[in-house]
This record gives C-alpha cells, structure tokens and sequence, in this order.
C-alpha cells in the first residue's frame, strides 16, 4: 500500500515482514510542522474509502486538513489535476507548495501543475526521479521549508 501526501509526505508506510509501520521521523516531523503553523494535506490515488482503511489505523490523519482522493477528480496522477484540485479546496497557490512523493508519476503531477517537488528518497526505489529538492530522511524537510518561507 501506498499513500501520497501532498506538502508533507508520501509514502509514510514501509513493509517489513508482513508489518506495516510509519516510517522513522515522520510522526517528529508532522508534529514539527504542525507547531511552525505549516498547513499538510494529501493527494494520493487511493479511493476516499482506500485511503480511510489503510490510513487512519496509524494515528496521524488529524494532522492532515485538506485530502484529494481518487474520487475526487476524473484524471489522475501524473496529471495536474489532483493538485490543482489540492489548489482550490486549500487555497494555496503554486508557490505556497511543496509536493513531497516517491514515485515518478508524483513528480510529473507536480511539474504539470507548477508545485515545486521533492522526492523522499528514503521511500523512492528511483533516485534519478526529476526533483526539486530530494530528501534523505524525513527531518531533511525542515532545514529546505525554513530557507523558502
């Protein structure tokens, strides 16, 4: 399973022996954000009722305010549309954004709709994807907001 979160993270679940789990510092890190006022959302692929089932089990989804599922726009990812539909639920602009995937199709979305992207590198088995910023952890994504804000 797979989730995309738009702004804040993607692909937050890792397998390991038939055990799904959070990945390491990504709890910190949306506490962190939270506290700096930073607004996080999600744009993934799943389904409204997908993304309920494999997402709330792991106790985050309240820090999460806007969520674009695949119900919610008839073309998807790597089209804009999830995005600028993120865009006017939210009601934040191309330059108020950082998109944050692991997957090629999240960085094309990002590029047709004008977000800056950032890979999270520790979720990504493609390192070569096309990135704005690429992250080896999550708290790298700290030190990259504070510079463009």
């Amino acid at each position: 399973g797979k989730i995309d979160i738009g702004v804040a993270q993607e692909r937050i679940q890792a397998y390991y022996e038939d055990t799904v789990t959070v990945f390491d510092g990504i709890p910190e890190l949306l506490k962190d954000l939270l506290r700096q006022d930073y607004d996080m959302g999600i744009v993934t692929s799943k389904t409204k009722e997908e993304y309920e089932q494999d997402f709330y089990p792991y106790g985050i989804s309240h820090y999460f305010h806007t969520i674009i599922c695949a119900d919610d726009t008839e073309a998807h990812k790597p089209n804009a549309d999830p995005l600028l539909k993120y865009m006017e639920l939210s009601g934040a602009g191309r330059r108020q954004l950082l998109y944050i995937g692991d997957s090629e199709y999240d960085s094309m979305c990002a590029e047709h709709a004008g977000v800056d992207f950032a890979l999270a590198v520790w979720g990504s088995s493609n390192q070569k994807i096309r990135a704005d910023y690429y992250l080896k952890k999550p708290g790298a994504l700290l030190p990259i907001l504070s510079t463009v804000r």
